[in-house]
Formats: structure tokens, C-alpha cells, sequence
């Protein structure tokens, strides 16, 4: 049975793992993650604590061909498999739902307190996200780094990446990557309709190692536009679902090859194939390259209520960090909205981003007018603009602060106003509360006080309370962090909690 954790160093090893009756978790990392090495130490938690389980690392782009057969694009990530079978996955720093898919995977008619998220120390440590390049050094990639290089490979590598507009130095060619995180990035680039060029960093050890002095990355794909370094997987990922990336190209003045067109041209290409589906007779309505039908039907619903949220998942069960920040800052402003999940109907999802010319979820409407997505929406809640707005419309009455720091005490029966979130919090103070609401197994609200200074100053007032974090229950509060673990000693915080 499983010691503690090992790691993977061929496919071959892991086939032989899966050959016996235990089951396996993995665990695809990479050593330039943050998140990964977080969760690295809630992964090795877990296998003392399932010594039934059999627990391997993997580290991503060093075995291309395993992250390849079970579709790795992001890390971190976890699978779980059972007789030689993949049954479950879990992507990201989430570490109470790893613990509960161990449990599961292992067998567990119930999940073992001792293995609970509540118990996993470190499973509230802060987990940082990465930045750009540009923004975490402070300088181009050409600086101090390069000058390791002789100056023919320099020049060499200059001329790669000034060779086209958008170059991307990956593993594999855009036709066949040879891992999922350049494959991710490919299929971004062709969803922002740019055309770019290529190296295929496998085929030449000089460029693969040369690269990673010239722009001060350690790691493949790396994306350049205009000779300017963006970043790797993750960056061009968050920049994408963003609109940053489009943003970029245009100010760079990168040919985009329009949704409208792309729908167009496909639907050309598939008329004049053997595909095997039809295309359906009804027109296209010009210029949007949708069918009235669906037009109508795309219209009906961004008007059937005057606040519409198109996200993944739902407003009690969203399925992505950017539907649940947008449906937390609706619901601190006290916002009534209908939802649809876009995950439950592939049409709507992809006619909704030509319907709107925004290419990612999820999309704000109040009255019946694209507000964006989830940056967009918080940047307007910062400022004050979207209350501005829905006061305009007509949707919630104006309040004065002192009414909207009553509405966000209140918005939860028992409200936690953090540094950070509970999933990340920004500090140990925070994340000692939120350990002991989870331990007791307490649902609660929260919010971050580093997104708004004006609730993080105005609240000091409200409370007569000087610091954070502060745990308010039915709009009374409770205390800090020390009144809190107090509670929690004395057997007191559940009761008090649940009157």
C-alpha cells in the first residue's frame, strides 16, 4: 500500500502503478507554481492520512506524454483513478475538495474528520498568483539575464521572436503541440483570431535552453507580441478570459480576424465538406452570422430580467471562480438577477459570444445592455460605478454607505469580512477564522476587504472595531480572530452561530 507520496519519472512507471487494486491520485505540478507547491503539502497530508491510497507526483511539462493522455492544461491538477481508470479530476488550488475526492476515491462511507479541509493546516495558506513578467521584474525580458547569452544566439533568438507580430515558442507545432499547456495557448490564439508564428522548442536544445535566459522564464510556451514577452500558459489564459489579450493585440495593431468572420468562414468550410451533420437551412442574419432564431432567442433572454448573469454552473453551484466573484458582488449588492448556465446549453454558449462580441463567461446584462465580465464588474463596484448604474436603472434604490455596509453585514446570516477569501486568504489572522468556521462546519458569507477601501475604512467606524478579520452573525458582531478561537475553545462559537 501507499508510503507518502512519489514521483512519476516515466509512463511506463505509472502503468505499472495502475496495474495493482489500490487506487492512485495524481498530482500534475509544476516546480515554477505557486499553487502547486501549496497544494503539494495538502497532497502529502492526505497520504499519511490514506495510507490505502497510492499518491504520485507528476510534473507537467517534464512528462509531456502523461499530462497528454489525461488532457493537462493548468496546473495544479489532481486524478483520481480507480482498477486502471481515470474517475475523477480536479483542477486548481481547492483543497477542501481534494480532500473530500480522496476520501472518496479511498473508499470512505463518510469523510474522516481528521482528513476534513477543516483540519488541513495549510490548507488556508495563502496561495499566490503568478504575474506578468513585466510586472514582477519591473523590466523587459532583455536585461541582466540575457547577457549570459554569447551574441550569436542572442541575435538568433532576437530574430525568432521579432520574425512575426504574435511568436510562440512552444512544445509540438500549432497542428500537433506535444503538451496541453502549449495546445491551450494555441487554441487561445485561434480564438482571438490573430495569426502568429512558431518554434517548436523540442527540436532544438539551444533555443529550449537559450529562451529561457533570453525572456527570464523558466518554462514552455512562451508568448511574445511585438517583440515584448507576455508571459506562459497561465498568464495568457488569465489575459484571455479577461479580454486583457485582446486588448493587447489592439493596441498593437494585430490584425483580428472578427468572431463574425471565423462563424462565416466556418460555416463555408463545413458546407463545402462531408461533414456528416447537415447545416441547417435557416438564414444567417448579416452582419452577425446567426440565425434569426437564435438572434431572437439570444435576445429574449438578455431582456427577461433587468439584471442576467450567462455563467457556468449556478448562482448556489457556480462552476468557475469568475461566475462566483460576479454572484457574490451582485448579492453584496443586494441585487436581485436570474442566471442561465451556459454549461447546459452549447448553443447559447457559443452564439451568446457573437451575440455580444465578448468571447468569454461570464457576461453581466442589466437592461438588456452587455455591463462585461467578471474584471469589468468588479472594477465597477471598486469605483462605485455599478451602483451608480443600477440606481440609474432603476433596479436598487440609492443607499447611503452607512446602508450599504448594513446590506453587506447582512447579506449572509453569518458574514466574515476577511483579508482575501476563504480560499486564499491574505492573512494568518483571517485564516484562522475561516479555519474554525470550516471546523465546526459553519456555512458564511464573506468579503475581502483589500477589493474596497471604502467598506475597509467605513467598517472600522460601523464596528468600532480597529482591525480585521470581523465576524458578524444576523448583523451583530461577534469579534476578531482572538474572540473567535476563544469561542471555538470554549464550545461556544457553533451554538452561538446557530441560535
Amino acid at each position: 500500500m501507499g508510503v507518502g507520496v512519489k514521483d512519476i519519472g516515466s509512463k511506463a512507471e505509472l502503468e505499472d502503478a495502475l496495474l495493482g487494486v489500490a487506487p492512485v491520485v495524481l498530482h500534475f505540478w509544476a516546480s515554477w507554481c505557486a499553487a502547486s507547491k501549496q497544494m503539494d503539502q495538502v497532497f502529502a497530508h492526505l497520504a499519511a492520512e490514506y495510507p490505502q491510497v497510492l499518491f504520485f507526483r507528476v510534473e507537467a511539462e517534464e512528462q509531456p506524454e502523461i499530462s497528454e493522455e489525461y488532457a493537462v492544461s493548468a496546473v495544479p491538477c489532481f486524478v483520481f483513478c480507480k482498477d486502471g481508470k481515470k474517475v475523477d479530476t480536479l483542477e486548481g488550488a481547492d483543497p477542501p475538495s481534494l480532500a473530500n475526492k480522496v476520501a472518496k476515491v479511498a473508499g470512505s462511507d463518510s469523510l474522516v474528520k481528521s482528513s476534513s479541509p477543516a483540519n488541513i493546516e495549510v490548507a488556508t495558506a495563502p496561495i499566490e498568483t503568478v504575474k506578468k513578467p513585466s510586472e514582477e521584474n519591473g523590466s523587459s525580458h532583455n536585461d541582466s539575464t540575457s547577457s549570459d547569452l554569447n551574441d550569436a544566439l542572442r541575435m538568433r533568438l532576437q530574430q525568432l521572436v521579432d520574425s512575426h507580430p504574435v511568436f510562440l515558442f512552444m512544445k509540438g507545432s500549432p497542428e500537433e503541440p506535444k503538451c496541453g499547456f502549449s495546445r491551450k495557448v494555441v487554441d487561445i490564439l485561434k480564438d482571438e483570431g490573430v495569426k502568429f508564428g512558431s518554434f517548436n522548442i523540442l527540436m532544438d536544445n539551444e533555443v529550449r535552453e537559450g529562451m529561457k535566459k533570453f525572456s527570464n522564464w523558466p518554462t514552455f510556451p512562451q508568448l511574445f507580441c511585438k517583440g515584448e514577452f507576455v508571459g506562459g500558459c497561465d498568464i495568457a489564459v488569465a489575459m484571455h478570459e479577461s479580454g486583457e489579450l485582446k486588448d493587447l493585440f489592439t493596441e498593437h495593431g494585430i490584425p483580428v480576424i472578427s468572431q463574425e468572420t471565423k462563424v462565416v468562414e466556418s460555416a463555408k468550410d463545413t458546407s463545402s465538406s462531408d461533414a456528416s451533420a447537415p447545416i441547417k437551412s435557416e438564414a444567417l442574419s448579416d452582419p452577425a452570422g446567426l440565425s434569426d432564431a437564435l438572434s431572437s432567442r439570444l435576445h429574449t433572454l438578455t431582456n427577461s430580467s433587468p439584471v442576467m448573469v450567462f455563467m457556468k454552473g449556478k448562482p448556489d453551484e457556480p462552476k468557475c471562480g469568475f461566475s462566483r466573484k460576479v454572484i457574490e458582488i451582485l448579492r453584496q449588492e443586494k441585487v436581485a438577477f436570474d442566471s442561465f448556465d451556459i454549461l447546459s446549453d452549447e448553443e447559447v454558449r457559443q452564439g451568446l459570444k457573437i451575440f455580444s462580441n465578448w468571447p468569454s463567461y461570464p457576461q453581466l446584462y442589466i437592461g438588456g445592455e452587455l455591463i462585461g465580465g467578471s474584471d469589468i464588474v468588479l472594477e465597477m463596484q471598486k469605483s462605485g460605478e455599478l451602483k451608480k448604474l443600477l440606481v440609474e436603472k432603476d433596479i436598487i434604490q440609492d443607499v447611503t454607505p452607512e446602508d450599504r455596509l448594513k446590506n453587506l453585514i447582512t447579506s449572509s446570516p453569518v458574514m466574515l469580512f476577511m483579508k482575501g477569501t476563504p480560499d486564499a486568504p491574505r492573512c494568518g489572522f483571517s485564516s484562522k477564522v475561516v479555519d474554525a468556521l470550516r471546523k465546526e462546519e459553519i456555512n458564511f458569507g464573506s468579503f475581502d476587504i483589500l477589493s474596497n477601501d471604502e467598506v475597509r475604512q467605513g467598517l472600522k467606524t460601523y464596528s468600532n472595531w480597529p482591525t480585521y478579520p470581523q465576524l458578524y452573525y444576523k448583523g451583530e458582531l461577534i469579534g476578531g480572530c482572538d474572540i473567535v478561537l476563544e469561542m471555538q475553545r470554549n464550545g461556544e462559537l457553533k451554538s452561538t452561530l446557530s441560535e
